[in-house]
């Protein structure tokens, strides 16, 4: 009887490893984050927000850039966690946690469902509060286009395309030369920048055109559909 149950023990300590483990050999990316510790909730708030407003994902606290486990180091981090969701995002975010032992060491696994009824916002490194979404391996403030993307859906608003200069004039250069940003858009087609944001919005929620953000910039392509008819 005993052997079963330290063999059962053992598998089911395996099974932790592994899930652990598997995580880590993806890699960081849009639906999973790296930290070797939480020493600022400011600044993890914003990796709570940016999961909630994009798909979800994890957090992997007590581990390294690298994949390496080094351990949650004190409690205080499982704290900070919870006033980064509670104090620093908002609305507040909700989440979930797991706790696992690693060959003596403890891995926190925070878990961010995404929300589909709310956005949440973050200080950014200036203390001001903005919308955040998660880009590949980043946490990037959302563009003003996206923003409006959302608000659209948000309160059911149609998109209202009229083909005049403006839109003629972006699908013509779209097809072209492949990209443009929103201000190349505004000076090329001489309109401001709330007509921009709309004609964009518009064209990404019939999915003519695709939104694509970095750190670097932002731009706005032909969707792959569109491209194919």
């Amino acid at each position: 009887m005993a052997k079963k149950k330290n063999h059962i023990f053992a598998a089911a300590m395996k099974a932790k490893e592994n899930h652990i483990q598997q995580l880590i050999q993806e890699g960081e990316h849009q639906m999973l984050d790296f930290k070797f510790e939480i020493s600022d909730s400011r600044r993890i708030a914003r990796s709570l927000a940016a999961f909630a407003n994009t798909d979800g994902g994890r957090l992997l606290v007590g581990v390294k850039d690298n994949g390496a486990i080094a351990g949650v180091r004190s409690d205080e981090e499982i704290h900070m966690i919870q006033a980064a969701a509670e104090m620093y995002c908002q609305p507040e975010v909700e989440y979930t946690t797991e706790e696992w032992e690693i060959n003596g060491k403890t891995v926190l696994e925070v878990i961010i469902p995404k929300d589909r009824y709310h956005k949440h916002k973050a200080p950014d490194n200036q203390g001001q509060y903005k919308i955040f979404v998660r880009v590949n391996d980043e946490n990037l403030v959302a563009d003003s286009v996206l923003i409006k993307v959302w608000k659209y859906d948000k309160f059911s608003r149609p998109a209202k395309i009229a083909f005049t200069e403006p839109e003629t004039f972006l699908l013509h250069y779209l097809a072209e030369h492949g990209e443009i940003s929103i201000a190349e858009f505004m000076q090329m087609a001489h309109i401001n920048k709330r007509k921009a944001e709309a004609i964009l919005a518009d064209f990404i929620i019939v999915g003519t055109i695709e939104i694509i953000q970095t750190s670097q910039n932002t731009v706005f392509r032909l969707s792959e559909t569109t491209k194919s008819e």
